[in-house]
């Protein structure tokens, strides 16, 4: 099965404030492992833009330090799967966590 993931980064790990980020890294995972990554900039800041943008890249999965629940209902109306409360870590620990079911998720760190 193929998923692509997206992870708001900074500096090469998970940046914490998904809606502010400057660039995802794409995971494109398939047969169980990472097949593909890419960087790309995020677009400037507007409610609501992350999750059509991201769906129309082909993202599946997106895992998250903290989100707000409108980002989080709109992803879901996109059909993407939201994982939220991730550590700050690098990218493909991460989507490494997330494809063998060890992904450690917290609460939220978004309170709106």
């Amino acid at each position: 099965m193929k998923k692509r993931i997206a992870i708001p980064t900074s500096n090469g790990l998970l940046d914490e404030h998904f809606g502010h980020c400057q660039q995802f890294t794409l995971l494109d995972i398939e047969n169980g492992k990472i097949s593909s990554i890419n960087e790309t900039d995020a677009p400037p800041h507007q409610p609501g833009l992350l999750p059509p943008w991201l769906a129309e890249k082909g993202v599946t999965d997106v895992i998250a330090g903290g989100m707000g629940q409108r980002a989080i209902e709109l992803f879901n109306q996109n059909k993407v799967n939201v994982f939220v409360g991730a550590p700050k870590l690098e990218p493909e620990k991460l989507a490494e966590g997330l494809i063998n079911n060890t992904l450690s998720l917290n609460a939220n760190y978004c309170d709106h």
